[in-house]
């Protein structure tokens, strides 16, 4: 096969055969084709899509160019949950321990934080000693162990799309939604799945902006799923708003820990709830079983065990403050004038969070767990002037003069009480 020849056919709206995609796939990943000529390609698939057979030869491409994991002598249904991503976005932190305990087996891989999203790896990581990077063998002997994992890729797992992705981020080409779901999808159908749970944001601190593009997405990837026999819902869900109260990597293990004691946010606990219930239904449990493991203590004594497991320091979950590192310096913003609280824009607040030293602007830059942003006033709330809005917790005051500027604009006071629109959006299968 020509690598030109099928870069000129899609780059001209052609289809591409599953035979020449799936040489196309292998001959990447081995290093036969070149960065440049799938550059082309993606930029081309960016530009004219992929149909139904593409998209299934092309998932299936990326799935099989590594390995494929097999939990079939687990005796649990296997689910799993994927976000989109957004700002605040611990969800699924304390979601795993809460729908482990119903007796689910989660094999969650993770990601890292890139931009104003955080990363659920990054968070968990700042629980001293906890490791994510896991071989195939100890990834197996910790789900079979506590029946939930909370790691990241493995090097031999979707070799294909480690490389596209990084690629696709350097070419402008990473909101393709063929390219999107693909990526996403391969990953979580190598995990040997019976069920899969999707988390797609919608707003400002959302990757979609666009509800008839989130619909897509989400329809696209719910497609895949069922194709390959994995029973796969899709929430979408609102993501203008940063979600909880926290903002950053220390202070959001933290709050997960409150939401697993019954302690959390209403928004985060609502989404938690929702993504929860969609688990359980889908693994044939009665979701009713989810909040029992919050009354009752399962769901923090799994979470308990599974940091232990994974290396980490146990403590966390009976006292956080003293074991999460804690940044130096805080500075309270406060509100100018007197009035409801119209917009806090969650983009802005992932920005100031990353300059602050929570996240990254590039991959290979340092995540400082302890920094980051306190919220203690969301849309909707009536604030005095002079009321603490947001809390930054820094350590270097030259990034917190960096996160202040990013924020100029971010909050907006009304006279009025602002119409509050739902979190969960439309539900999709």
């Amino acid at each position: 096969m020509n690598a030109v020849e099928l870069i000129q056919r899609k780059r001209d709206r052609g289809s591409l055969k599953p035979e020449e995609i799936a040489w196309l796939i292998s001959s990447y990943t081995d290093g036969t084709m070149t960065d440049y000529q799938m550059a082309a390609m993606a930029m081309a698939v960016f530009l004219n899509g992929l149909d139904q057979n593409e998209l299934a030869a092309w998932t299936g491409a990326m799935l099989r160019s590594g390995e494929v994991l097999d939990f079939s002598d687990i005796d649990r249904p296997k689910v799993d949950k994927h976000s989109t991503g957004g700002v605040g976005d611990k969800v699924s932190i304390p979601l795993a321990p809460m729908v482990g305990a119903c007796g689910v087996a989660i094999p969650m891989m993770s990601g890292r934080g890139l931009g104003h999203t955080g990363g659920t790896l990054d968070k968990l990581e700042s629980i001293p000693g906890f490791t994510t990077s896991l071989d195939p063998a100890r990834f197996r002997e910790v789900l079979t162990e506590c029946g939930i994992v909370l790691a990241g890729q493995s090097e031999t797992l979707v070799p294909a799309d480690r490389k596209l992705y990084a690629l696709r981020d350097a070419t402008g080409t990473v909101e393709s939604i063929p390219l999107i779901s693909s990526s996403i999808m391969s990953k979580k159908l190598a995990e040997d799945l019976d069920g899969l749970v999707l988390d797609v944001k919608i707003g400002s601190g959302a990757f979609m902006k666009d509800l008839e593009r989130a619909r897509e997405l989400a329809r696209t990837m719910v497609g895949i799923g069922q194709s390959y026999n994995v029973k796969t819902v899709a929430l979408l869900t609102r993501m203008d708003t940063p979600l909880g109260n926290e903002v950053g990597n220390a202070n959001e293990i933290a709050e997960s820990i409150a939401v697993l004691r019954g302690e959390g946010p209403a928004d985060l606990v609502e989404v938690t709830n929702a993504l929860g219930e969609e688990m359980l239904t889908v693994a044939g449990i009665n979701p009713e079983s989810l909040i029992e493991t919050i009354d009752d203590g399962t769901a923090l004594e799994l979470f308990g065990k599974v940091v232990a497991v994974q290396g980490g320091d146990r403590r966390v979950i009976d006292d956080p403050e003293m074991i999460l590192p804690k940044a130096p310096h805080h500075r309270e913003l406060a509100a100018d004038t007197s009035g409801y609280l119209s917009r806090l824009d969650a983009y802005k607040v992932g920005v100031a969070a990353m300059r602050l030293g929570a996240g990254r602007e590039r991959k290979e830059d340092t995540i400082d767990p302890a920094v980051g942003i306190t919220l203690a006033a969301k849309p909707g709330y009536k604030v005095a002037e002079g009321q603490p809005l947001l809390t930054l917790h820094y350590r270097h005051p030259a990034r917190l003069d960096e996160a202040l500027r990013v924020l100029d604009g971010a909050i907006e006071i009304s006279e009025y009480e602002p119409e509050i629109p739902p979190l969960l959006i439309e539900r999709i299968d």
